[in-house]
């Protein structure tokens, strides 16, 4: 019979297609990963992992079913070892929280005090990326509950909505747009626009605000070598005089650096557009109280500049499916 150790094992390698990693993802010594794999190998009948070489494999066709319900068992495990740590205290055991990357610098150090506050036996790990990696990390169970940008949707995701952030454009203080009040959405496309680089759901809203900016005849050779992998790259971009950009109004605050006093941060002239971000965690989540200490530490911290959503205003959580 398949021992759990075994099952964690096999699922390792199963995502790290190396056995050296995955025995260190494991915390065990190669070899005795590769024992406990040959062993499930050999007590199912299945042959689960091709060798390609030393230490890179493959999952086989019939591996691949293997994997899938061992990633079952070992979740179905997982909840009922936090559904009895739940009955004794929900606000206890550590949340593991992702945050998509336009999200997590300027939520954090406002956020974390506070969560300490309402719940201080409640250890937090925190994980950044995109947005389409930490919905697998959810859906798979290593991570609790996301902060994303909506729209999002998933059969077996709750979603609730916790703050809703405007736009605003930054441009060197000797732009020619900076002394302008207001930014009209079709100058973007006039000058050299900093984006975040593919995968950022961010760069889609920017371009959503400006279409013309998404036309390759309008993105100029300097826009397309100088996308940025994040939100303060682009500021120190913008900073030098790189370009101009499109940033959400929480990055823009509590800057201490000297390039803030190089950027002009201007509104848009009409239709200001925002984002709302939202928490998304598995509707058979056992610690619901987690996410809504969590959701209200977020809405109680926000800058200024961003309107919490839901909570005590009435809005209910968006069950998707």
């Amino acid at each position: 019979m398949a021992s759990l150790t075994e099952l964690r094992y096999v699922v390792a390698v199963a995502k790290e297609r190396h056995f050296g990693r995955a025995a260190a993802r494991c915390f065990v010594s190669q070899p005795t990963l590769s024992v406990g794999v040959k062993r499930l190998e050999e007590s199912l009948g299945v042959q689960i992992f091709e060798r390609a070489s030393r230490s890179e494999v493959q999952v086989t066709p019939e591996g691949r079913e293997i994997i899938e319900q061992a990633e079952r068992v070992l979740a179905e495990m997982e909840r009922l070892e936090a559904l009895a740590f739940t009955r004794r205290d929900p606000l206890g055991a550590p949340l593991r929280v992702g945050l998509i990357h336009t999200v997590g610098p300027y939520l954090l150090p406002r956020l974390i005090g506070r969560l300490h506050e309402l719940a201080p036996k409640m250890p937090i790990e925190i994980s950044e990326g995109l947005t389409a990696d930490l919905v697998d990390r959810l859906d798979h169970g290593e991570l609790d509950v996301v902060a994303l940008s909506l729209p999002f949707e998933a059969p077996s995701i709750n979603v609730e909505a916790v703050y809703r952030e405007p736009f605003t454009v930054a441009v060197p203080v000797d732009h020619p747009l900076a002394g302008q009040e207001a930014i009209e959405p079709e100058q973007l496309a006039e000058h050299d626009l900093l984006l975040l680089g593919e995968g950022h759901c961010f760069r889609d809203q920017v371009l959503g605000v400006c279409p013309q900016c998404a036309d390759g005849r309008a993105l100029g050779r300097l826009q397309r070598t100088l996308e940025g992998g994040s939100l303060e790259t682009m500021r120190m971009m913008v900073a030098t005089g790189a370009g101009i950009t499109v940033l959400p109004c929480a990055s823009t605050w509590s800057h201490d650096d000297g390039a803030q006093a190089l950027i002009r941060y201007l509104p848009f002239a009409r239709d200001v557009p925002t984002r709302d971000i939202a928490l998304a965690w598995r509707k058979r989540f056992s610690r619901p109280q987690a996410v809504e200490v969590l959701a209200q530490s977020i809405r109680e911290t926000l800058p200024t500049c961003c309107e919490p959503l839901g909570g005590e205003d009435g809005a209910e959580a968006i069950s998707r499916g």
